[in-house]
């Protein structure tokens, strides 16, 4: 055995003795005393090319030695991924993330946009909302929310006491779906770890997910909005809240009210007042 090899052997066995999985072998004439289990196979030094020599050692010390009983290995759940981590990228901004996603070709709806509709607002707002995906408008404007639904979102958000400028805007996928269609689920896996992203650079105190799709993506849930909508959840140690999309509101007026409910526990929170009352009465 040349020296490397012999190296990383002691290294991998020195490794897994730390971790309490040592002995790695079984004296026959023990085995045949005490009839302890079978060899146990160590996954740790799986990777290491060849069968595992038996250390030089005596049977006397080898008997004097305490046998330690199988190890058994239960499969784990794998730990998550870079997006899904608690702690946020170090130095992330907005900029970066935009540079990151680029021209994006990651799912199918590249092909049928017009422009990516990255986000828009404020990189330190306390209030961020979070929409489906863009529209026709949005694809041709490259903005969030600029359609009847987006006007309808802006008159939301300054009837709370706000500008757009504000708060930060955004979509749970990027580019605008065909038709206006839902985004599929592979459509969001590829487009939501730059959301996630968004999120974290911009660290707000609030978000409000406008309609399910989103908020099913973050509280990773397949549950109907209704069950939750208007409750205070939690989304990576910053509060969250879902209310209807202002498309719906645009099919549904009288929902408008609920909405307006929503968005005064918001304000609340942040500390705002209404603009004007003939404002907040148009909410209602």
């Amino acid at each position: 055995m040349n020296d490397p090899t012999r190296t990383n052997i002691e290294n991998w066995l020195t490794y897994a003795e730390e971790l309490g999985l040592a002995p790695f072998y079984r004296d026959r004439a023990i085995q045949e005393q005490s009839n302890p289990p079978a060899a146990i196979a160590i996954e740790a030094a799986a990777e290491i090319p060849g069968p595992m020599p038996k250390p030089k050692q005596s049977s006397a010390l080898i008997a004097a030695a305490p046998i330690k009983p199988a190890v058994t290995f239960f499969p784990t759940a794998a730990g998550p991924t870079l997006f899904e981590a608690a702690d946020r990228i170090q130095g992330d901004t907005l900029e970066i993330i935009r540079t990151d996603l680029g021209e994006c070709t990651r799912c199918k709806l590249h092909k049928t946009r017009n422009k990516i509709v990255f986000g828009d607002g404020s990189e330190k707002a306390d209030l961020v909302f979070v929409g489906e995906g863009p529209g026709h408008d949005e694809d041709i404007q490259g903005l969030p929310f600029v359609g009847r639904a987006g006007k309808l979102l802006t008159q939301m958000i300054e009837a709370m006491g706000l500008q757009r400028k504000d708060v930060y805007i955004c979509n749970v996928v990027k580019c605008r779906p065909p038709e206006n269609r839902m985004p599929e689920r592979d459509e969001i896996a590829a487009c939501s770890p730059f959301l996630i992203r968004q999120i974290d650079a911009i660290h707000p105190k609030v978000i409000v997910c406008l309609g399910a799709t989103a908020a099913q993506m973050l509280l990773n849930t397949n549950r109907s909005i209704s069950a939750f909508r208007g409750e205070w959840l939690e989304y990576r140690g910053t509060r969250l809240l879902a209310t209807y999309h202002p498309a719906y509101l645009l099919r549904n007026p009288a929902a408008k009210s609920e909405v307006w409910k929503d968005l005064q526990k918001v304000m609340s929170v942040l500390g705002l007042k209404p603009k004007s009352a003939g404002a907040a009465a148009s909410q209602r």
